[in-house]
């Protein structure tokens, strides 16, 4: 993995989104916190496209966001704050299936990259319910499943641990440690970054610390309680 900002920035009129941001980031997994609205997830969003820089530039893998905004996709999935809201069709199977449909997959070639996904996050005896008959923790993996069996190379999680019980909230969290991909977290849950090699900071539109876990961990509870 090598995402790389260039003095990349974003604005909305007068309203500063984030700071202009220059570093690169190689690390299997990289944590993301900061209070709300101090420009964590802008940060997250520019590294697959989903936002694009008012200056400067982002790249992953050498391809530009903007230039490059199809390849990166393929790339960089993204798993938002509310999952619920990404999984578009009423069963599961045919949700995680679309994907690959869309880009010319079918027959027993579709099956089995369904079939594979479902197995490696233990939702095979799910695939046939809705989304509103899954738990909290169940529609994330349902979401990621989905996104997995597009093959991308980086995985961004967007609060997955938001609002889920304890039971659920363990299910992520083994998912996302089981990962092979590389993996960017932003949340506000501390300990499942607590061990991560690098974390981020952000406060008030732009980055304030960068290190390991528990030393960046500290740094913002000191911000967080000032």
């Amino acid at each position: 993995m090598d995402i790389r900002f260039d003095a990349a920035e974003v604005r909305y009129g007068a309203r500063v989104a984030l700071e202009p941001l220059s570093l690169s980031l190689s690390e299997r997994r990289i944590g993301v916190i900061g209070l709300n609205g101090s420009g964590k997830t802008t940060f997250a969003r520019l590294i697959n496209g989903l936002v694009k820089p008012s200056a400067g530039k982002v790249t992953v893998d050498g391809l530009d966001t903007v230039d490059d905004a199809k390849a990166v996709l393929a790339r960089v999935g993204f798993i938002f704050q509310n999952p619920a809201n990404q999984i578009i069709l009423p069963i599961i199977r045919d949700d995680i299936a679309f994907g690959p449909k869309s880009r010319g997959v079918k027959g027993e070639a579709l099956d089995r990259a369904v079939n594979a996904v479902l197995d490696r996050f233990s939702l095979t005896e799910l695939a046939d319910r809705r989304p509103h008959e899954l738990s909290g923790g169940e529609v994330q993996l349902a979401a990621l499943a989905a996104v997995m069996v597009m093959r991308p190379e980086i995985v961004i999680f967007d609060e997955p641990t938001n609002q889920l019980d304890l039971k659920n909230r363990a299910l992520v969290e083994r998912a996302i440690r089981g990962l092979e991909e590389n993996a960017i977290v932003i949340s506000h849950d501390l300990s499942l970054i607590a061990d991560f090699p690098r974390v981020l900071v952000f406060d008030r539109a732009k980055l304030v610390f960068d290190g390991g876990a528990q030393e960046a961990i500290r740094f913002y509870r000191e911000i967080a309680l000032r």
